[in-house]
Order: structure tokens, then sequence, then C-alpha cells
């Protein structure tokens, strides 16, 4: 008699317990024990906090914030880049009740006007400008449609000054009253994302969420108070504000802010004066790092340790930060924002092919399977199939969309990603592919409908599918394939990006253009993206991109 195959599921046990408060709580429990040890350090404007100094900062913008009338559950918008401001207003609405909503720093209009109509938001804390945009400008011109909206503060401004000067002077016993009334199950976090189907929805995490993933993703690197952690990555993400803010308060390490967005010249410079011990980035991140033509003079011996992860991670880049940048203790990490977000991650102790070729294995505390995608059935180990994920850091839900909701999560709560997955004998997991067609552009989620249903707004454009293909740097580029009406002017990629630009991040601009008369289709009437992008990877040259291994 044969023994049957082990199935592709998998629970992460644990000696170490799940968090069980508040965000805030927590802050101030870490704040306690460690006392004036370093907390932030930005090193655009040189400005340093000590815990004590932190908490301070942050109570006075709760408080600030309660001043001007917002409560437990209100929606406070933040849309700026990585700034010291922006972790005071994370961890300040934690301590308030209030749910933070994520605004990416890349938005523009069109998208700015749909996040602040759909999540309800009553104030909105904003960077003046930040690169090519003009913040001032697109908020006054979205704001009469949005009902919603009471207060717009911008950092720097006067009324950004008078609230953290109104907050200094109130009284902090009020924040202990609120905290008693504060559960580590309210949602206190709202981050757009274009998930598994559709247009941008709200995944809503909660204080247990996104304290404990944090929490887990620093246990996962070692982290102690001498961790100085170098955070690149974003803030309006799940990984700069949960597995970078998250992590190293929770475990009283130092968060270093290198720059209010990615160059990966100050990035480095940040590791060598900052004598950081662990670095975050996506792939692009990494490969922007070891390209630069003075790479080899930064000190980066200090570091032990970081994280790969947002996209797919090259082989051989990960083996090239793990040899090039001290990184012996590198981990990926695999997940969505669904999933406060990570659900899997290499250990230190794994050998270099299962930390550079996989995303590691069940993360502790939670459950992950591989089915198949039309059964529901996990499938045996070893054959692929879609990855689902159950525990502590599933969402809560897509705000105000349960129908959304309910496609993702099943009735026993498991979260279906939409990735496709192979469980190894040992529970390793690699991602093979997407269910779906969303692509991942350097870290970026980007669903093509929506980039599709813009084009049509397009007077010339007829229809319009958008593919991704593959690409070395990005690990995936947009694509467009146009059909035209009869009788319009000739579109180049140049025409098409000069028409997204400044009504779409410009992350979802197609790089590529392809003019078509029709597209390829199943016998049912489908558009066969698959055919598309192997038609798109031949006729551009694609092919050694499409060949890198990832893990």
């Amino acid at each position: 008699m044969t023994t049957p195959a082990l199935p592709s599921y998998s629970s992460g046990t644990s000696t170490v317990p799940l968090l069980g408060d508040t965000i805030g709580a927590n802050l101030d429990r870490t704040a306690a024990r460690v006392g004036d040890h370093e907390a932030l350090v930005e090193c655009a404007t040189g400005r340093r906090f000590s815990y004590p100094q932190f908490v301070a900062e942050v109570d006075a913008v709760a408080l600030g914030l309660d001043a001007r009338g917002v409560a437990q559950g209100d929606r406070v918008g933040i849309w700026a880049p990585n700034c010291a401001e922006w972790a005071f207003v994370q961890y300040a609405t934690a301590k308030l009740g209030a749910i933070l909503v994520n605004i990416n720093p890349a938005y523009r209009t069109h998208e700015l006007r749909y996040v602040l109509q759909q999540a309800g938001i009553s104030v909105l804390v904003s960077a003046p400008e930040f690169k090519t945009s003009d913040y001032r400008a697109m908020v006054e011109e979205v704001r009469g449609d949005c009902a919603d909206l009471r207060e717009v503060v911008f950092l720097g401004s006067p009324e950004w000054e008078q609230l953290v000067a109104d907050g200094r002077a109130g009284d902090r016993g009020l924040l202990a009253e609120r905290e008693t009334q504060l559960s580590a199950d309210d949602p206190i976090n709202i981050q757009y994302t274009s998930g598994t189907t559709g247009f941008p929805k709200g995944a809503t995490l909660t204080h247990h969420n996104l304290l404990n993933n944090g929490f887990s993703v620093g246990e996962g690197c070692g982290y102690t108070e001498a961790d100085r952690v170098c955070i690149p990555v974003p803030y309006y993400h799940c990984f700069g504000m949960g597995m970078g803010n998250l992590a190293c308060t929770s475990h009283g390490a130092t968060m270093v802010i290198p720059a209010p967005g990615f160059d990966p010249a100050l990035t480095l410079r940040a590791v060598q004066d900052e004598r950081c011990t662990s670095l975050y980035g996506v792939p692009t991140m990494f490969i922007a790092e070891l390209a630069l033509p003075d790479f080899a003079s930064y000190d980066l011996s200090t570091l032990r340790t970081g994280i790969m992860a947002g996209s797919p991670c090259p082989v051989e880049v990960m083996k090239r930060v793990v040899a090039e940048m001290h990184m012996e203790e590198v981990t990926i990490c695999y997940g969505m924002t669904e999933t406060s977000p990570v659900s899997t991650q290499t250990g230190a102790d794994d050998d270099l092919d299962r930390r550079t070729s996989t995303v590691g294995r069940v993360h502790p505390h939670l459950e992950v399977k591989v089915v198949d995608p039309e059964t529901g059935l996990t499938v045996p180990r070893g054959t692929p199939g879609e990855f689902c994920t159950r525990g502590y850091s599933v969402m809560l839900g897509y705000w105000e969309e349960p129908e959304k909701t309910a496609e993702v999560i099943d009735r026993a709560r498991w979260m279906h990603t939409g990735d496709l997955a192979v469980m190894d004998a040992e529970g390793y997991l690699n991602i093979v592919g997407r269910i779906k067609d969303m692509v991942i552009r350097g870290g970026e989620n980007v669903y093509p409908r929506e980039i599709e249903e813009f084009l049509y707004t397009h007077p010339d454009v007829i229809d319009a599918q958008v593919i991704g293909v593959p690409d070395e740097r990005f690990g995936e580029e947009l694509m467009a394939w146009v059909r035209l009406r009869e009788g319009a002017e000739p579109m180049t990629a140049e025409s098409l990006r000069a028409f997204c630009t400044g009504k779409l991040a410009h992350y979802k601009i197609p790089r590529y253009v392809k003019i078509v008369d029709s597209f390829p289709m199943t016998v049912t009437g489908k558009v066969r993206k698959v055919e598309m992008r192997e038609v798109s990877v031949e006729e551009l040259g694609l092919q050694s991109a499409a060949a890198v291994r990832n893990a």
C-alpha cells in the first residue's frame, strides 16, 4: 500500500505568543522598557528622536487631532512621502482609535478623489508637494467633490504647527482614557490595493493584524534594541509602516528614514553613517544600489540582515546582496496588503539555496495551503495551485465592499491570494505565477482593468488590453494593446503616455504600446492575455528578462 503524498498545508507553530495589546499601548510599553534609546532618525533633516521624545511627538499629534474633532472610527488620510511626521500620524491615529488611510504619494487627482470619497476621509494630512507633484493644487481641485472632507492640514504649514502646539498643551490623561475604550480588534488602517480583482479596494486592518505581523517579521530578522533598520520602502505600504516601523517599535529598535523617496546613494549613505544592521527593499531597489558606480566605496559592514519583498526576487540579485552587502541573514518575505502583509518568510538559518530561491515557510501563528483553483481542494505537495492563508493577519475586509470581500475570503476565513504557488516536502514555497493577470511593477500592484477603463476615455481608442511584460529592473512593465477608431491619428507610446501623465500614477502608465486590429481570443470570446504576453516578449526582444529566475 503506497503512502499518500502530504497535502500542501502548513501551520506556523511558535513558543512566542501573539501580542494582545493595541499599537499605542505597545509603543508606550516599549518606551518604558528601553528608556532614552534612539527611536527614529530622519537623515534628510538630521532630526533624531529618543523613544520618550518620539512618544511625546505622537501624543502631541494625537491630542491635536482630538482637538479638531477626530474621534474613534473617523478616517484620517495621510498623503506624504516618508518623513518623521508620517510616523507620528501613524501612531497618533492608532492611539485615538481613528482609522489611518494611506494614500500613495504617486497618486494624481483621479485616484485621490476616489480614495477621499470611498473612505469618507474627514481630515487629510498632506505634504504640500513632493517631486513633481503639487499636492496643494490637486487637493484644491478635488476638494469640492468630497463631502466628508472638512479639514486639510499641510505638513510644515502654520496649521500643522498649531495642531502640534494644541496637542502639546493638551491633557495626556485623555489618551490613557481613550486607551481603555479601544480593542486590539478595532480597524485602524485602510490601505488601497488592486488586490486580486478589480479597481482599488481599501484593505481594512486592525491593531492585531498589523502589530503582530510587524512583530513577527522583526522576530524573523532577530531584532533587538541593538538593531538599526534602514527603511527606504514607502510608508504608505505595509512594507514601510508595518514590517518597518512596527517591527522596530515592538522590539525597541531604531527606525532610520534615509530619504523622503527612494534614492540608492542616499540609502547606502544612511546605512553607512547610521551604522544600520538591517536594510529593506523591493528587488528594484537592491538592483539600483548594486549598480551604483561607487557602490564599493560605501561601508556596509554593519549590515547583517534585511528583507527583500514586494515583487518576485531574482535569485542572482539575492546572492549578490548576501555576498556584497554583508547581509548574510537577509530574508525574503511573501505576502499581500490584505494579510498585513507577510504570510511566509525565509529564515536566517535556511541554506543559501532556500534563502535565495524560495519565499520561505509559513509565519508563526498562521496557516497556509495550496488548493486547486477549480475545486478548492488542497493539492499534494509539489503540485501548483492557489496560495491561501488564514489566521490573525487576514484583514477584516475591503472597506464598505462586502461583495468584494466575499470574493477573496471564504466562509472558513481563508484568504485566497490569486497567486499560484508550489509547496515542497519541507513546507518551503515558490510563487510561480498569478491566476488573474495582475501586474506587479517594482513592488506596486497594478490591475490592468483600471488602466484599460481609463484608456477608453481617449477619443481615438475603441478597445484596449493591458498586460505585464517581463522587465529586468522592475520585474514587470506595462504594455497596452490598443485598437483605434477608423481614421484616427497614429498613436505612439509617447503620445499615449502624454495622455496619461497627470491623470494616472506614473507606475500605471504603459511603457509599451502596440496598435492592433484585433486581440487573440478563445473560442468563447475571451481575450487571451497569455498569448499577448508571449507575442510581446518576442516582438520586444524581452527573452532575457523573461528568463530571470525568481523566488
